[in-house]
């Protein structure tokens, strides 16, 4: 028996969108919550605690592009015209983010615009990756223009993913730093959830009202014997990580959280499948030739096993809670 190469290459896709949005979500979600820190030290131990691997983390960016052009070339060509200017605005951000990092430690004057910087470029790089993730929900339409992905829906989408990032920035703070940051970083963890967890509420009454063809996936019979559980895991796991918060089991918040963000994405992906291009072009009417997908498959092969390597080697060597005065000095 054969295997269902796009099919397997959209579950690819999307492990790397989901490990994007997990280990990239953190450090942008640092950078969204730079301007409430208590003091100037508590943002450099912000900073030092993701300094290591923040730029490797954009390596699942990266993959996803490469693999969205190679194997679904038909989605790629229908999907990026419609989203250049939230993709370029966000590569500017990601690159001004990148920036801050390196110059605000250097500055003596300006610290305070760097500072700003960092923030900007990263709360405005969750809010095109939102937006773009709202309007791929709504659809793409044949010859919109270059502004045709706003609507109210994407918006709300950006708004929520900002929250889930900044929770997933605070849950972080409490895994890996100590005194007034960890301190910090229990604070902002609860307000951040109830705003994650109301923008997936509003996102999940919003998208069956505007779109039949998911209400008819997840409310008939018998799907909705199969798919009720994952609202109610959602809310557990929401439970869970209150609960988390001011006791000393201090990965159960960070692990919580990536959690929560693994349920939506679920969520969405029973939504939207089999679609490549909602709600007109299916996986397999996007995708590439067969020897083309064999090839593609043979370098995912040989490059993830050294990505995934090469990240937990880094996660590794800086296990531990980042202390005053170490980092990125």
């Amino acid at each position: 028996m054969s295997l269902d190469l796009p099919l397997l290459f959209a579950l690819l896709l999307t492990f790397g969108i989901a490990l994007y949005v997990v280990m990239d979500g953190f450090d942008l979600g640092i950078g969204i919550l730079f301007p409430l820190a208590p003091s100037d030290a508590d943002r450099d131990a912000m900073i030092n605690s993701v300094a290591p691997i923040w730029d490797g983390n954009e390596t699942w960016l990266v993959l996803g592009g490469t693999l969205l052009i190679a194997t679904f070339p038909v989605a790629y060509s229908s999907l990026l015209p419609a989203f250049y200017v939230p993709l370029m605005v966000m590569l500017f951000a990601l690159i001004f983010r990148g920036l801050a990092f390196e110059y605000r430690f250097r500055a003596e004057r300006r610290r305070a615009f760097w500072d700003w910087a960092l923030a900007g470029g990263s709360t405005l790089a969750a809010f095109c990756q939102g937006m773009t993730l709202g309007a791929f929900i709504d659809g793409v339409v044949p010859g919109q223009g270059p502004l045709g992905f706003i609507s109210w829906f994407a918006v709300v989408s950006g708004l929520g993913l900002i929250a889930g990032y900044a929770l997933l920035g605070a849950a972080w703070l409490i895994l890996k730093t100590a005194d007034s940051t960890g301190a910090f970083g229990r604070r902002m963890t609860r307000p951040a959830l109830l705003a994650t967890l109301a923008f997936i509420a509003l996102i999940s009454f919003w998208t069956p009202v505007a779109h039949p063809q998911i209400a008819a996936r997840w409310f008939s019979l018998p799907n909705i014997l199969f798919l009720w559980p994952v609202p109610l895991v959602t809310a557990l796991t929401a439970f869970v990580i209150w609960r988390a918060v001011p006791s000393q089991h201090e990965a159960v918040p960070f692990l919580g959280s990536i959690v929560l963000f693994l349920l939506a994405l679920s969520g969405l992906g029973v939504s939207l499948f089999p679609y490549a291009v909602p709600w007109r072009v299916t996986l397999w009417q996007a995708a590439s030739s067969t020897p083309t997908l064999e090839f593609t498959g043979v370098g995912v092969l040989v490059t993830l096993p050294i990505i995934l390597a090469y990240l937990a080697y880094a996660h590794w060597i800086f296990r531990g809670k980042v202390k005053a005065g170490e980092g990125y000095h």
